[in-house]
């Protein structure tokens, strides 16, 4: 099988992005406002690895639920991964100052006995998008950042209306789900979002889609 994955168009991806962020920030109701800046001092673990995989830049800080939070993504994200895949051998990325958020930059896996990067976050593809959904999957606040790195907030994963979700929703409709209709106030309809349960399968179904393990 090729895993090779088609390149997207950056602009597309980008513009069609702002425009549904833009679109989804100006009807936000009060709450799905941003939390608080500040909060209480939660405990904090050193963690070399996520989920067995080891992080290049070294031991990091950060909160202890946010530890477990992150092993399961990476876990998750595997688990739906090609099966010639190895597990995550490499994460390049960095924690914030509070230990409650991480910017993700490159994942590496091992396939045929040979060291690939399946994700980096200079490289618009469908990997991209599929890496985007499986951390939408499980955090609830997920942004692009400087130079295509994904940075992540710690909290209880579930569909907020947060621009930032509904962004991401609307371009992985147009392009892991072929969907190019979708907006910011139809994609739901058109892959069955009214479900209770519908972000998880949805945020399931575009990583499937895109590293092309779907059934």
């Amino acid at each position: 099988m090729n895993y090779r994955f088609p390149a997207l168009s950056r602009r597309r991806v980008l513009v069609g992005a702002a425009a549904a962020s833009a679109a989804t920030a100006v009807g936000a109701s009060t709450a799905h406002a941003a939390p608080p800046t500040t909060r209480p001092a939660q405990p904090q673990v050193s963690r070399g690895r996520i989920a067995g995989a080891r992080l290049t830049g070294g031991p990091v800080r950060v909160e202890t639920d946010f530890a477990d939070r992150l092993g399961d993504w990476l876990a998750f994200w595997s688990a739906n991964s090609p099966r010639r895949w190895s597990s995550p051998v490499e994460v390049d990325g960095e924690t914030g100052p509070t230990g409650a958020a991480f910017t993700l930059r490159a994942i590496r896996v091992v396939r045929d006995d040979q060291p690939i990067e399946v994700f980096t976050a200079g490289r618009v593809d469908a990997a991209h998008l599929a890496t985007l959904a499986s951390l939408h999957h499980h955090f609830p606040l997920v942004g692009v950042v400087a130079g295509g790195g994904l940075r992540v907030t710690d909290g209880p994963a579930g569909f907020t209306g947060g621009p930032e979700q509904v962004a991401f929703a609307v371009t992985a409709c147009r392009e892991l789900w072929g969907l190019r209709t979708a907006d910011p106030a139809a994609w739901r309809e058109q892959v069955g979002g009214r479900r209770a349960d519908a972000w998880a399968a949805f945020t399931r179904e575009s990583l499937r889609r895109g590293l092309r393990t779907e059934a």
